[in-house]
């Protein structure tokens, strides 16, 4: 009996926890849901694609399939840098199971966050930053700000 009790206690917990990838962005770390990453790549070749928004690099063959690709320094306001060895495509499938590629600086880990450790952002405050951003992870004394992937894919902003 105490043996069933115990099961329903652990899936409840992990029933309430998210897994994110933490990337690195200049000197910040972002969360990214892993259930909308389809792949992790080194930078490819990127095609150019004429008359898109700056932030958008190109396009990637990726099995067959183009797929669109975002600098998401740029999207994000910061300042762009050259590609490193540390330098990823993060390819991730929407809702929609439409796929966009986004460049990161540099894939850390993948941490593992419970309700308790997210605390939700203040949308009121209309600003430009906050409106990429879900929520903020507690995490091992450091803090990971989560993207919010409708906003940062979406193609309202930048």
């Amino acid at each position: 009996m105490e043996e069933n009790v115990m099961n329903e206690v652990s899936v409840a917990v992990t029933e309430d926890s998210i897994q994110y990838i933490v990337i690195r962005l200049g000197d910040e770390q972002y969360g990214i849901d892993i259930k909308y990453i389809d792949n992790i790549l080194r930078v490819p070749g990127i095609t150019r694609v004429p008359k898109v928004p700056s932030y958008i690099t190109g396009v990637i063959n990726l099995r067959g399939e183009v797929v669109p690709v975002m600098n998401l320094r740029l999207k994000m306001g910061l300042e762009d840098t050259e590609f490193t060895n540390s330098t990823r495509i993060i390819i991730l499938r929407t809702e929609h199971q439409s796929m966009t590629g986004v460049i990161v600086d540099e894939v850390k880990e993948v941490v593992t966050l419970s309700s308790e450790q997210v605390d939700d952002v203040n949308h009121e405050t209309n600003s430009e930053e906050v409106r990429f951003i879900n929520g903020v992870g507690k995490y091992e004394g450091g803090l990971i700000s989560l993207l919010n992937l409708n906003s940062v894919i979406g193609d309202s902003a930048a």
